[in-house]
């Protein structure tokens, strides 16, 4: 009898000790969510501006000549926001206008009106931008996600893209190798609670970490902008519900009707969407240029931003 005591008070003990080591680790790593308007002054200084597209109050920065007749337009992907193109606006704004934006559910821009993310949905709202700026056609850049928004827009609007340039884009049947733990746990089901609420440093930074090729490249600042704006109202919500809703059938079998000038950049260590992926890029889309970077990762234009638009700068030049 005083074995079982025993057993029944370690039991106990090891329970209390569980629940208050989770107490702990919950309280340490709370993040609610922060308004919008406390992240403006920071993260949306001039040259950004926030349009009326769909329901939503976008943020978005449009820089360079406005006689520019076929501008480019960059998008990001997952948890990213526009920020990650900062480099090639820089180095493209003297000559081009440049137009980004964060995509719903993400940056500054926050949910969707309707609570519906797809790419369809994405590109119905890449389109309402462009005619609110008055832009007939465009180049359209895309990473990762946005790279599927971007084939996707050029397959739908053909009329109304130019030049397509693809970054480590979605398109075909993967499996990846290694991927951030916060997309892991994202699929992870009973976790939607945790995922809204806290926010570990440590779990941004190895989402950095393990999509750059040198994980020395990280830095603070990346770490910290994406941490403040995860906390944006609604953008954890909208993360979780894009990760679960379906996002409209998989179109790879239509790459190869892709008859424009197209550019594809790849990083070689990309351990998310691997380099034979831009491999079958380049034979599916006919007169494809592609360059890879043998040693940068799964968003080379935030990695290493000076040589990725050097040939950008290239294949738009040409």
């Amino acid at each position: 009898m005083n074995a079982m005591k025993i057993i029944v008070m370690d039991v106990a003990g090891v329970l209390f000790a569980l629940v208050l080591t989770a107490a702990i680790f919950v309280a340490a790593n709370w993040a609610p969510e922060r308004p919008v308007a406390e992240l403006q002054a920071r993260w949306a200084p001039p040259p950004s501006k926030f349009l009326d597209v769909a329901g939503m109050k976008v943020h978005l920065r449009d820089e360079g000549p406005r006689d520019d007749k076929s501008p480019i337009v960059l998008l990001h992907g997952t948890g990213s926001s526009l920020h990650a193109w900062e480099g090639w606006a820089q180095a493209l704004k003297d000559k081009r206008r440049v137009i980004r934006f964060d995509l719903p559910g993400f940056g500054l821009t926050g949910p969707s009106a309707d609570g519906i993310y797809s790419i369809d949905n994405d590109i119905s709202v890449l389109m309402a931008i462009v005619d609110k700026l008055g832009i007939e056609r465009c180049v359209l850049g895309g990473a990762s996600l946005g790279g599927g928004i971007a084939w996707r827009a050029a397959l739908a609007r053909p009329s109304r893209v130019e030049r397509l340039i693809l970054v480590d884009s979605v398109g075909y049947p993967t499996t990846p190798i290694s991927q951030p733990l916060g997309f892991r746990l994202a699929s992870v089901p009973g976790m939607d609670w945790l995922l809204e609420n806290i926010l570990p440093r440590y779990l941004v930074e190895q989402g950095f970490r393990d999509v750059f090729g040198d994980p020395n490249r990280v830095t603070a600042e990346m770490v910290e902008r994406s941490m403040e704006l995860t906390q944006r109202e609604g953008n954890r919500r909208a993360f979780l519900d894009r990760s679960h809703q379906h996002q409209g059938g998989n179109l790879a079998h239509r790459i190869p009707e892709l008859k424009l000038p197209t550019l594809i950049i790849w990083g070689g260590k990309d351990r998310l969407i691997p380099p034979s992926n831009a491999e079958r890029f380049h034979r599916d889309i006919a007169g494809s240029t592609l360059a890879i970077f043998e040693d940068l990762g799964h968003a080379p234009e935030e990695e290493d931003p000076a040589r990725t638009v050097a040939a950008a700068g290239q294949f738009l030049d040409n």
